[in-house]
């Protein structure tokens, strides 16, 4: 997830941690808030790993990021390596293996919040070379930063505050209203694959940016990927979406053109996005990763590779536009409106 949650969740877990003992007293305030700031930057630590970067290898980061300084056996050094940094400037306002305690709850729950997202996360490393990715929320979803973010201020205010507590209680019941939605869209996507008569050979349900009503659904079907959105409101609505050719080897073999450099550089992305490439046809010679796009409906990713001739290295490139029309697309569907009364 973004950064400010990370650091959101690790101050929260850190903080109720250290008051568990503390309740009630004048100087539990100075430690929760102490605990706050240790678990806000061991929260963000993992990331860490985006530092991890090549000019001669475009794709060094996709590699590492969220890999082994995300993985659960990881936990125990990377908190290690957080309390040592934290040591020399809160080593007056709290004891060592309490500093360390701090950072193992706010450093554990990077990497699992991270599984919840779509990007895939090397949890089980190094015993398992496979990421989990649990499409339960979108990288950045304000709301459920809200519902940590706003108990927190209040927890860090007043010395008998639990807020904190309902902080994390609502977080999970989010992930909860997560799932159901989650089971919602994919019950959804398999009977519409099912209507139109196609056989998913790869189905992905995840939601789309920053909510939980609008899903987007990909499936692949015939050498094809084929893009749906679905919102989940009381009243169930479909958005019919856009179908593009999977980016298969022979494709890869002609854009690489004999350059074994390139080819291999295509395959790792093909497997950094869980097989879902696409030549963007707005954007001829790009390589895309069909899971993202800035709206639920078209195949249109927001990252991928490119070459600027015969010989050249591999660039991976982001981009994001978000026209007007775009957004007022994107609103509509979120709100469960019917688009053509729109445009």
């Amino acid at each position: 997830m973004d950064t400010l949650t990370h650091a959101v969740m690790g101050a929260a877990l850190a903080s109720g941690v250290v008051s568990l003992r503390h309740r009630g007293q004048e100087s539990a305030l100075a430690l929760r808030r102490t605990a706050a700031i240790a678990g806000a930057a061991a929260g963000v630590l993992p990331d860490a790993d985006a530092l991890i970067q090549s000019g001669a290898d475009a794709l060094l980061v996709l590699d590492y990021h969220r890999h082994f300084t995300h993985a659960l056996a990881f936990v125990p050094v990377g908190a290690l390596v957080a309390t040592l940094l934290l040591w020399p400037l809160l080593r007056r306002r709290m004891g060592f293996w309490r500093l360390y305690l701090c950072s193992f709850v706010a450093y554990f729950a990077h990497p699992l919040l991270d599984a919840c997202t779509s990007y895939g996360t090397y949890l089980w490393l190094p015993v398992l070379q496979r990421r989990e990715a649990w499409n339960l929320i979108a990288v950045v979803d304000p709301v459920f930063t809200l519902l940590l973010a706003l108990p927190l201020y209040f927890f860090l205010r007043d010395p008998k505050s639990k807020a904190v507590a309902w902080g994390l209680a609502l977080g999970m019941a989010y992930f909860g209203f997560s799932f159901m939605q989650q089971q919602r869209g994919e019950a959804a996507a398999l009977a519409l694959v099912q209507a139109r008569g196609h056989q998913a050979t790869q189905l992905s349900v995840k939601p789309s940016m920053a909510n939980l009503l609008l899903w987007r659904a990909l499936y692949v079907h015939d050498g094809r990927v084929q893009v749906d959105a679905f919102h989940l409101g009381p009243t169930l609505r479909h958005y019919p979406g856009e179908s593009a050719p999977l980016f298969d080897m022979a494709a890869a073999q002609a854009v690489a053109a004999g350059d074994a450099r390139r080819l291999g550089d295509i395959e790792r992305f093909r497997a950094f996005s869980d097989g879902f490439l696409v030549l963007d046809r707005r954007h001829p010679g790009f390589v895309g990763d069909a899971r993202y796009a800035m709206q639920p409906t078209v195949i249109a990713p927001i990252w991928g590779l490119q070459w600027r001739g015969p010989g050249a290295a591999t660039e991976f490139v982001s981009r994001h536009e978000f026209s007007p029309a775009m957004r007022r697309d994107f609103l509509a569907m979120l709100l469960g409106r019917d688009l053509t009364a729109v445009r």
